[in-house]
């Protein structure tokens, strides 16, 4: 059985802008199915690292925060917190750098929360089916929200091929420790140069894996360590760090897995911006020119038939020859993503969340 997918042009008429057009698609692929009366509801998306310029528009979130709350809804915009230290590895620095990008309640209509907490330890674990994982750490805010909408950028990415929206609900719902998780199949490892030796890590350990040497240096006990991360996400001196070691296709068998976790036991809506298709995560403080050209906006309640949708509308198009597609030998109908990044496998992502029942990749695609 195949999956509705919606999806809109950029063309624009009198009496019909981008933000009329765009309530029209979310509408018609379903979004107003949901009760949202009385509902939390996360409107999952990324904020972007500042200096990116690829993200959302605001704009278009106050489309969304207006229609849940004119049925009663009770919306919130959220992310959690990044695994590698930037700009948005704490609450305080995350939620300064959303209102820097324009995501206040002024321009939105609703708030910023950050899901996972000040220091990115603020999760609930969600049992799941997985194959890779049997339950995922997800934090709190999309945890116990009653809704999940996501609002993704669809774009390359260097981990997982393309990032669409498994890649913003599994990566981007996890806690620190889950991101660990998702990056790694080890476990912490301390810079000792980096060291201060200020004992957070110890105090915060919930193992007691983690002590200090005689000179006053971390040392992780691996025997005790069981990788959940929190030594990651209180270090603020870069001493505690992940070890990355995920081969593209595990990592993105995990992520279909969180994403699943993220969207468990709950009515959730799906949408995805094919339009400033950079090469890279919007995790970057930079983004690099387009692959193609704009494509539209597409909404489903399946998110993955909608990233099978995006990753073959991107293919199907023609590519820009001032992108990095012109430095990489592009031939017409290769797949622009592996082209891009040879070494990730975007398939093994779609391939898992089917098999273990997030969606299905088979899509009926209708123009709104």
């Amino acid at each position: 059985m195949s999956s509705l997918v919606c999806w809109s042009d950029l063309r624009t008429r009198s009496g019909m802008n981008l933000l009329e057009k765009f309530g029209k698609l979310v509408k018609a692929a379903g979004i107003g199915s949901i009760d949202f009366k009385d509902k939390f509801v996360a409107i999952k998306i990324h904020f972007g690292e500042p200096g990116n310029l690829a993200y959302i528009r605001p704009n278009y979130v106050a489309v969304i925060s207006k229609l849940v709350a004119e049925a009663g809804g009770k919306p919130f915009l959220t992310d959690s917190n990044t695994l590698y230290s930037g700009r948005r590895a704490n609450a305080v620095d995350h939620a300064r750098s959303a209102v820097e990008n324009g995501f206040s309640h002024e321009t939105t209509g609703c708030d910023v929360l950050i899901a996972d907490g000040l220091k990115g330890i603020d999760y609930r674990e969600i049992p799941i089916p997985g194959e890779y994982c049997k339950t995922a750490k997800i934090g709190s805010a999309i945890a116990e929200a009653d809704i999940v909408i996501s609002l993704t950028h669809f774009k390359g990415h260097e981990l997982t091929g393309f990032g669409g929206a498994l890649k913003n609900l599994g990566m981007g719902s996890a806690s620190r420790g889950g991101k660990l998780e998702l990056h790694s199949t080890s476990k912490p490892r301390i810079e000792t140069a980096n060291c201060t030796g200020c004992g957070v890590c110890v105090r915060n350990c919930a193992h007691g894996a983690i002590g200090l040497d005689a000179k006053r240096k971390a040392v992780i006990d691996y025997e005790k360590c069981v990788g959940c991360g929190q030594c990651i996400a209180v270090c603020r001196y870069e001493a505690a760090l992940p070890v990355w070691d995920n081969a593209s296709s595990i990592a993105n068998c995990k992520i279909a897995e969180y994403a699943l976790a993220s969207v468990k036991d709950k009515p959730s809506f799906h949408i995805s911006f094919v339009v400033d298709v950079s090469p890279d995560c919007d995790c970057w403080n930079s983004n690099d020119a387009p692959l193609v050209p704009n494509l539209g906006i597409f909404a489903s309640a399946d998110p993955v038939a909608l990233d099978a949708a995006c990753v073959d509308a991107v293919n199907d198009a023609p590519a820009l020859p001032s992108s990095v597609l012109g430095d990489k030998q592009y031939r017409e109908g290769d797949d622009k993503f592996t082209c891009i990044h040879p070494e990730t496998d975007w398939r093994a992502g779609l391939e898992h969340a089917e098999k273990i029942g997030l969606g299905t990749m088979t899509y009926e695609l209708k123009k709104v």
